[in-house]
């Protein structure tokens, strides 16, 4: 056997991977908010999309005007086209849900953060208490809270804008 055989059979017989990452993003500052009664539908419809494009939802919340979700990513799709294919797809299906919809839409841009296994429990605990957690801090000191801590350098002109 080549020694070139044997290294290409010894390191590449399987890609192995385990990435999680608590994502959030929000809506367009023109676009109508997710009515409060649905927001179940829409969390539950976005964790369909993680599972049908090969990823692991753990879990998804928020609340009327932005989406947190954890999940781990599927081994062959980048986070960018990870994201996108979430954004667009539920985008799409929640303009189908009700007449009040039509012009919806989420802005460009996107919060992705790395979460370690010990972790996981602590993340998706702040995730299902969304709603409280904004009684205290808006999305926007919550998500440069995020950025700060992640030390993600940033304009504040351009946090949750269009």
């Amino acid at each position: 056997m080549s020694p070139e055989r044997t290294i290409r059979d010894e390191n590449m017989g399987s890609s192995l991977a385990k990435i999680n990452v608590h994502l959030i993003f929000h809506i367009k500052t023109s676009s109508v908010k997710i009515q409060k009664k649905d927001l179940s539908l829409v969390f539950g419809y976005i964790g369909g999309i993680i599972t049908n494009i090969g990823g692991v939802s753990i879990v998804v919340g928020g609340c009327c005007d932005h989406v947190h979700i954890l999940a781990s990513l599927p081994k062959t799709m980048s986070l960018a086209d990870f994201v996108r294919v979430i954004k667009f797809s539920s985008s799409k299906w929640i303009k189908t849900i009700g007449a009040n919809y039509k012009m919806f839409s989420w802005q460009d841009g996107y919060g992705a953060f790395s979460v370690s296994p010990t972790l996981l429990e602590k993340t998706v605990k702040y995730i299902c208490f969304q709603e409280e957690h904004h009684n205290k801090q808006s999305i926007r000191e919550e998500y440069k809270t995020f950025l700060d801590v992640y030390q993600i350098e940033y304009d504040d002109r351009y946090i949750l804008n269009d």
